[in-house]
């Protein structure tokens, strides 16, 4: 993306609300910077699926939080879903005539699909794979740390990096 939107997980998306330390990365981000980013601020945890931000940045185990929680809604919501189709002759009609519907819903869905967690940050590509996942969650883990190699995304990163701090220092001397 050439200007992605980036947002900070936050409790409420007012300035008084959040930790301390939160707050002054808002603080920081909210100010002018060379890096090619669009701020949006605090991000809620029920506006990340809203596309409320490209980029949500978090801390590791708020995150984590985050992403479990979503998957056992979606748990959930299927579950009471496919119950739901049970439950009258009408319904199961229903669900017979739907299913290339469900079919592609459940492809969108498979968090397979897109599994592996990248950490940035580091003088390596790391992705970390969801640890319940299956043979396929995995292969889509090692597809994308390949990308990630075959792209030379760490040398783009580092060079970017320096650019940035490179601009803060002139920025800083003047």
């Amino acid at each position: 993306m050439e200007r992605p939107t980036v947002g900070l997980l936050n409790i409420g998306v007012e300035e008084v609300k959040g930790l301390d330390e939160i707050a002054g990365r808002r603080a920081r981000a909210r100010e002018d910077t060379p890096l090619p980013i669009e701020f949006r601020g605090f991000v809620e945890g029920d506006e990340i699926g809203h596309g409320a931000a490209d980029v949500v940045v978090t801390d590791g185990f708020t995150g984590n939080i985050a992403l479990k929680t979503a998957e056992g809604t979606a748990k959930q919501i299927g579950e009471y879903f496919r119950a739901a189709m049970r439950r009258s002759l009408l319904a199961r009609l229903g669900a017979v005539l739907a299913q290339g519907a469900f079919r592609a819903l459940k492809e969108k869905m498979d968090p397979r699909q897109l599994n592996g967690g990248i950490f940035l940050g580091l003088n390596g590509i790391v992705v970390k794979s969801h640890g319940g996942t299956d043979a396929t969650g995995f292969a889509s883990a090692v597809d994308t740390a390949y990308d990630m190699a075959s792209s030379g995304v760490v040398k783009r990163l580092a060079a970017d990096v320096a650019r940035f701090h490179a601009e803060l220092e002139l920025d800083g001397a003047a």
